[in-house]
């Protein structure tokens, strides 16, 4: 009798405190009525916070009655906020229509602690209009400010650990016309050249002082972003903070291991009574010395500068204007090559932890730097011709500089040196190093891209359809100047060796005494595109897509180390995909077919003996998977499974009596694998990101020096990253976390070759760590990367080190 009347009051409370909730309910929706899923309602001032389903619905439980100021915010469309009125326990209906814009709002008057803060649930980029991951059938993979923050990220490298199936292969060079660091996407090489959606490269480190976020965009992408910035494994897009319509900002000071310091600032405020007139300035300086012989090996010193200005003067017209500046004077990182006619065999040795090198020492000395320079200015216009269609226009100037020394090295075995000198020896063995210059004199590269971009979201025949038409030109001009040589030669592991001798006055001794040979690059290339994206709403569950991209390709010729003849090529590039939600706004599947394409020299000599006009090479892709945002947002997940064909490879097959080159177009190569990103936050305070990738490659029907093999430059087939972090979500200590997580890789092979045989660099675990305390208006963090002191390395027929363990710490004052 007791449990029964104990059970019969439970009831009765519930049933009392469900009666007593004050709830805050209503729909978003665009100004032709469709309904706009993925929008980020909040309340300012709490930690109340959802997205809108599929239908554009909301429901906020509110602790209790009164006034609030209520935000919604989506990414393509003018920010809102409403004063509502509430009584407690009852429910209040409160419908938003949003109209497309850029007009931002500061981000924690809409999303407060929201749930699962590491997941974006949407993207205006990705697709070149506002979509939610589940509606997209491409895979991407998006790091957001929040967590760049917890994990103390000064840069883009190291944002991109957080990114499922993307490697770091190659340091920054710091060149013109290089775009930062190059990573490895689904067996192909690529690196940031996409800011905001249009070209924005930056060659040396790039700073993490001005990004929103990272998007990480998966397989071949030429259809919406042409080739010439995008590779066949994808490409990375940064998107840069904006201005909003309230003071705010904070500065940081960051201090630790190898004499890094860095000071930081993000101020914004608007420069009208009626804030429709914003500006932001973010900026950075940054130094860290040589983490190997402390500093003996260089430094890095950069500064970035990027100020932005948003202009409204109407609800139909906004104008942003924009620029990213970065100076640095740097070393380059220690890249040490396989000569190409040296075979594995002759080392004594197939693995990099098995070669003689010192891990700790820098085999030169100072004064080897080189002047860096990025420049980029954006113009953005975006104009509301109607509810339903929204004009967009992009105009971008990218240049880069650079001028100065960029040594690198040679690790050659003691048989191949011998044979070089007509010296027979059998015995294996590397015993010298051989160092070498590549300098760069006076060098630029100069990107101009102009796009126009019709985006429209209406109805046909009682079907949504949400459509991009968009033209493009874009124009690389090149007037770089290589210039370099073999400088001495030394002993790999000599105790008590000077390895300082190699320095800027012995490269200018070398080159007084001897002219080294030059490598010039005066390419100039225009690229005229159209393309159209449409998605069509078959049903409330069942949408499809198909894009298509006509690229017109105009080499006007010059030097690339030799001469180019100008050629023009034309190209079409299709994209389809289907998404079909079994559970609407929680399940997704997906398929989709993407092409990317390159563009070849002119013509070559056939076996017939014949000039045969080239066809531009291809990559097309199929991939299948499934999408989740389960448990109430509370899980975020992508699975995917692809199949990428490159057709068209254009090789060399042997030489005529003339001794020029006989080619054929008919090489493939196969990468296929499979990808998981799961973001996901079980308990309140507790959030989890992780990731997963294989990837197998292999070139067919190629050189037999590489046929079956996998390719050089396609990194480690087995890739995992994971982060889990805790903050104190309520109480005295609210804001006091936790964070651990690191990067797995696999063996990557990085000479792989029937002439040469097979040199591997080592599979890694690298762990981090960090601690904060974030409050109202200070921030104190401290991080921990490589934790156990791993020694491990990256490349592509490169070896190069990576820093040992490193602790930093800093300090931030918000306003």
């Amino acid at each position: 009798m007791t449990t029964h009347v104990a059970l019969f009051l439970f009831f009765l409370l519930l049933g009392h405190l469900a009666q007593a909730q004050t709830l805050l309910t209503g729909r978003v929706t665009n100004a032709a009525g469709a309904p706009l899923s993925g929008a980020s309602v909040g309340v300012q001032g709490t930690n109340v916070g959802t997205d809108t389903d599929s239908n554009g619905d909301y429901t906020l439980t509110l602790s209790q009655g009164g006034t609030y100021v209520v935000g919604v915010r989506l990414l393509g469309y003018l920010n809102q906020e409403h004063r509502v009125t509430v009584k407690a326990g009852e429910k209040q209906t409160r419908n938003f229509i949003l109209v497309p814009g850029d007009r931002q709002l500061e981000e924690v008057t809409v999303q407060g602690d929201r749930t699962n803060k590491f997941s974006r649930k949407s993207s205006e980029y990705v697709g070149k209009m506002p979509l939610s991951n589940l509606e997209n059938p491409q895979v991407y993979a998006t790091v957001g400010k929040e967590l760049l923050t917890e994990q103390l990220v000064f840069s883009v490298d190291d944002a991109t650990r957080n990114a499922p199936g993307l490697q770091k292969m190659w340091e920054p060079t710091g060149r013109s016309g290089d775009g930062g660091s190059f990573y490895a996407s689904r067996g192909f090489v690529v690196s940031s050249q996409l800011r905001n959606g249009v070209a924005g490269g930056v060659t040396s480190t790039i700073d993490a002082a001005n990004l929103e976020k990272l998007e990480v965009i998966k397989g071949p992408s030429a259809t919406l972003y042409g080739s010439a910035l995008t590779s066949y494994g994808g490409l990375l897009n940064r998107v840069t903070k904006k201005p909003y319509e309230t003071f705010g900002g904070e500065v940081a000071l960051s201090a630790g291991s190898y004499g890094f310091h860095r000071a930081s600032v993000d101020v914004n405020t608007p420069l009208n009574s009626t804030k429709t007139l914003a500006f932001r300035l973010n900026g950075a300086y940054t130094y860290e010395d040589s983490w190997q012989n402390r500093g003996y090996a260089g430094f890095a010193k950069d500064i970035a500068i990027a100020p932005s200005l948003q202009f409204q003067p109407t609800d139909r017209l906004t104008i942003n204007l924009d620029a990213e500046v970065y100076r640095s004077t740097n070393v380059g990182k220690q890249l040490i090559y396989i000569p190409f006619d040296d075979k594995v065999e002759n080392f004594g040795f197939s693995r990099a932890d098995q070669a003689p090198l010192d891990y700790r020492q820098s085999y030169q000395g100072p004064g080897l730097t080189q002047d860096s320079r990025s420049t980029n200015l954006f113009a953005q216009v975006r104009y509301r011709i109607s509810p339903s269609f929204t004009s967009t226009t992009y105009l971008s100037s990218s240049r880069s500089y650079s001028q100065g020394r960029g040594p690198y090295f040679y690790m050659i075995s003691d048989i191949t040196l011998a044979a070089r000198d007509s010296i027979t020896l059998t015995t294996p063995g590397v015993s010298t190093l051989l160092r070498n210059d590549q300098s760069t004199r006076d060098s630029r590269r100069q990107t101009y891209q102009v796009q126009q971009l019709f985006n429209g979201d209406f109805q046909l025949a009682g079907l949504r359809n949400r459509v991009v038409l968009g033209l493009d030109f874009l124009r690389l001009d090149s007037n770089i100047e290589f210039f370099g040589g073999q400088i001495d030669a030394v002993p790999i592991n000599a105790l008590d060796y000077n390895y300082r001798t190699f320095n800027k006055s012995a490269v200018d001794a070398a080159y007084a005494a001897s002219t080294p040979p030059s490598y010039p690059v005066t390419t100039k290339i225009n690229t005229y595109s159209a393309f159209a994206s449409d998605v069509l709403n078959v049903t409330n569950k069942l949408s499809v897509l198909a894009a298509i991209r006509v690229d017109r390709y105009d080499n006007e010729g010059g030097l690339l180390y030799f001469p180019v003849n100008s050629y023009k090529q034309t190209a079409v590039s299709p994209k389809f995909g289907v998404v079909y939600q079994p559970v609407k706004d929680r399940v997704a599947l997906f398929a989709n077919y993407q092409n990317s394409f390159n563009n070849q020299n002119s013509s070559f000599l056939d076996a017939q003996g014949q000039l045969s006009v080239t066809k531009p090479e291809r990559a097309n892709q199929a991939e299948a998977g499934v999408k989740l945002d389960a448990a109430g947002g509370l899980i975020s997940a992508t699975v995917s499974y692809y199949d990428i064909r490159v057709q068209n490879v254009l090789r060399i097959v042997g030489m005529n009596e003339a001794g020029l080159a006989i080619s054929a177009q008919d090489g493939t190569q196969w990468s296929r694998g499979a990808e998981l990103n799961l973001t996901a936050n079980p308990v309140q305070g507790l959030n989890i990101v992780g990731g997963f990738a294989y990837n197998y490659s292999k070139a067919v029907d190629t050189d037999p020096n590489f046929n079956g093999r996998r390719p050089e430059t396609a990194s480690s087939p087995y890739l995992a990253n994971g982060w889990v972090s805790y903050r104190q979500p309520t109480g005295a200590l609210r804001g006091l976390g936790l964070g651990f997580g690191g990067n797995y890789a696999s063996d990557n092979k990085i000479v792989n070759k029937a002439s040469q045989g097979v040199f591997t660099l080592p599979s890694y675990t690298v762990l981090n760590a960090s601690a904060f305390y974030d409050l109202p208006h200070y921030r104190f963090a401290v991080k921990m990367d490589n934790l156990t002191n791993e020694h491990y390395w990256i490349g592509y027929t490169t070896i190069n080190a990576q820093k040992l363990r490193s602790i930093i710490g800093s300090i931030a004052y918000k306003f």
